[in-house]
């Protein structure tokens, strides 16, 4: 085979595995409403997936959102009022924390973690014969094993950025009361007066947007391993750059969409 007829069977083989996950993601949404309809067969492991997802990511959310609140009100407090703008220091924190390094930072933390997490564990299903057994048995696979835990990662992505909003804007006004002190009342208020309801619905929509990748590109590349067990690690691995390439993508089409 010459380089010009690799190249086309390569062309054709992505364009064959994007149809298939475009399949795959439509599959997971609509085994998803029936799931929600009849959610007590998997509810056991929806529970575990939010439990790990989210309550074991609560230390190291609240570690980076607390040294990231008080980088920006250092920084800020010794380089805007030089320049008469020592108020933007709020409009700063919000846009920083809540809108735009909040969700991401949040999701690239679960894509780490659970992404890792869930494809080697489908992987290792699928090696067991696992999903074989599902659906010789009759079970969907898809809303038995990945609606729950495509639920599980979004909903836990969502909380784990409010989380992670409220920490760092914790964390800015703990480190104030040492740089420049001032009352908690004079904070919040500048605070508020800077969040926007559309701050908040940004933070949100990006949460559960990053939310619906990660545990689709896992489930994804997890369910892809076929015959070895060598090819679980070759699955995490390429889950993590899926997943962070498309919610670096996905981050900069939403804030584009936002200032449009």
């Amino acid at each position: 085979m010459g380089p010009i007829e690799r190249v086309g069977a390569r062309t054709i083989d992505r364009g064959r595995r994007l149809l298939y996950g475009l399949g795959f993601m439509v599959e997971v949404f609509r085994q998803t409403g029936r799931f929600l309809g009849r959610r007590r067969a998997g509810s056991r492991v929806l529970t575990m997936q939010m439990l790990f997802t989210g309550v074991e990511a609560l230390n190291i959310i609240a570690i980076l959102s607390l040294s990231l609140g008080a980088v920006i009100i250092i920084q800020g407090l010794s380089l805007l009022p030089q320049f008469g703008q020592g108020q933007l220091i709020y409009d700063i924190l919000i846009i920083v924390i809540t809108r735009e390094l909040g969700p991401i930072l949040t999701a690239l933390i679960i894509t780490a973690r659970s992404g890792t997490a869930i494809a080697t564990e489908l992987g290792n299903m699928v090696i067991s014969h696992e999903i074989e057994a599902y659906s010789v048995t009759g079970i969907n696979p898809i809303r038995h094993i990945v609606v729950p835990r495509f639920l599980g990662v979004t909903l836990s992505t969502v909380v784990l950025n409010l989380y992670f909003n409220l920490f760092g804007l914790l964390g800015s006004y703990v480190v104030t009361q040492f740089v420049n002190p001032i009352s908690i009342s004079e904070y919040y208020n500048g605070l508020l007066a800077a969040l926007s309801v559309d701050d908040v619905a940004a933070s949100v929509i990006k949460s559960l947007v990053f939310g619906a990748i990660t545990s689709l590109v896992a489930t994804f590349s997890g369910l892809q391993v076929e015959r070895s067990s060598t090819e679980i690690p070759v699955a995490a691995i390429r889950s993590v750059g899926r997943g962070i390439t498309l919610l670096i993508v996905a981050n900069a089409v939403i804030t584009v969409a936002y200032y449009i």
